[in-house]
């Protein structure tokens, strides 16, 4: 299955040109993956009436003869949930697994919040001490020779 991408250039003259890219993918389409994994099962109701054999007769049969006993294969059933039980316990992992990374995002944030709100008070301590300084008109190790 081919590939291509067109894209838009501008060259240093401002002309404009379009280069086409052809490339031979080597990947598998999922889709078309999921697709040919598939395959046909046992159907999950049975019906005891032999004439209702072709997909016409159960689409168009009366209302009366919908409300029919169907009796359902216990094994297909069985199958189904299992399915679905192993599909739950994949979303349950996919869930938890995204939990723990953003709880561990946000024990990340607290410490860089933490380091940053101490630099931000060392800051502002140490503007006080040079505010308070330049108040008192103290000695900042210049000193004057005499003349």
């Amino acid at each position: 299955m081919g590939a291509s991408e067109s894209s838009l250039s501008s060259s240093q003259k401002l002309t404009d040109e379009i280069t086409t890219v052809t490339e031979r993918s080597e990947a598998v389409d999922p889709i078309l993956e999921r697709l040919e994994s598939l395959k046909i099962t046992r159907p999950i109701l049975t019906s005891p009436r032999k004439e209702e054999g072709s997909l016409t007769d159960i689409l168009v049969r009366k209302a009366s003869a919908s409300s029919a006993p169907a009796a359902v294969n216990p094994n297909v059933l069985l199958e189904l949930f299992s399915i679905y039980r192993d599909w739950l316990e994949a979303k349950v992992q996919q869930i938890s697994k995204k939990q723990e990374e953003i709880g561990n995002k946000i024990e990340v944030a607290d410490v860089l919040a933490i380091k940053l709100l101490q630099r931000f008070n060392y800051s502002v301590s140490a503007m006080k001490t040079a505010s308070q300084n330049l108040s008192e008109g103290g000695d900042w190790g210049v000193k004057r020779e005499a003349d």
